[in-house]
């Protein structure tokens, strides 16, 4: 298939445009046209086309990655079902992971204390933290060590206590706080222990 003529996209950066004798066109980037030194005029046997495109398809994936995690920060779980939600295959999802993992753009380790770290500013307990790392999909080998980011449950547990107490220290306003706390992901001997050290704080008061 001869290659009729090739331009620079002018909708995104680093995209080039290959317009085939047929009509059709291959959207490539700056690193195909360089490896198949490609020229207008070229003849491309049909092994050559698919390599090509094949190419073109992997480094697609890999620029969508990369805007991807240049948003916001996620796991590699994460990336690669987003990735395979926008269509890309199980092998160019997972080589794309690989490769920004390899260039040490996509790290699950640091992204678990992040994820830990912003719960703890939330309030949140070692539960709901445990959670959050299920759901955005880091490895369980990891969370161990992500967990000691928390903040120590006493202090989180006494100072949202502290904010919260209206009035009395009730049956019901207990149950009110303590209902709060465990599903903030407290264990329930922590959140007791919290409510203890409260009324005995009120009562010296």
């Amino acid at each position: 298939m001869r290659i009729d003529r090739i331009q620079p996209s002018r909708r995104k950066r680093g995209r080039v445009l290959v317009f085939l004798e047929d009509g059709a066109l291959l959207k490539i980037t700056e690193q195909e046209l360089l490896d198949f030194g490609l020229r207008p005029g070229d003849d491309l046997t049909g092994e050559t086309l698919e390599r090509l495109k094949a190419a073109a398809g992997v480094s697609d994936v890999k620029t969508t990655a990369a805007d991807l995690i240049g948003r916001r920060a996620m796991s590699r779980a994460e990336l690669e079902r987003k990735l395979r939600e926008k269509e890309a295959s199980d092998s160019d999802a997972r080589y794309a992971g690989e490769w920004l993992e390899a260039i040490g753009a996509l790290n699950d380790a640091e992204y678990a204390a992040l994820l830990v770290r912003h719960c703890g500013q939330l309030g949140y307990g070692p539960a709901r933290a445990r959670e959050k790392l299920r759901e955005k999909g880091v490895p369980r080998e990891l969370w161990e060590d992500a967990l000691r980011e928390l903040p120590d449950p006493a202090e989180a547990i006494d100072a949202f206590l502290r904010s919260k107490l209206r009035g009395e220290l009730d049956q019901r306003e207990k149950k009110r706080l303590s209902d709060a706390l465990l599903r903030r992901g407290f264990a329930w001997p922590d959140v007791k222990a919290g409510l203890n050290r409260l009324g005995a704080e009120l009562y010296e008061e």
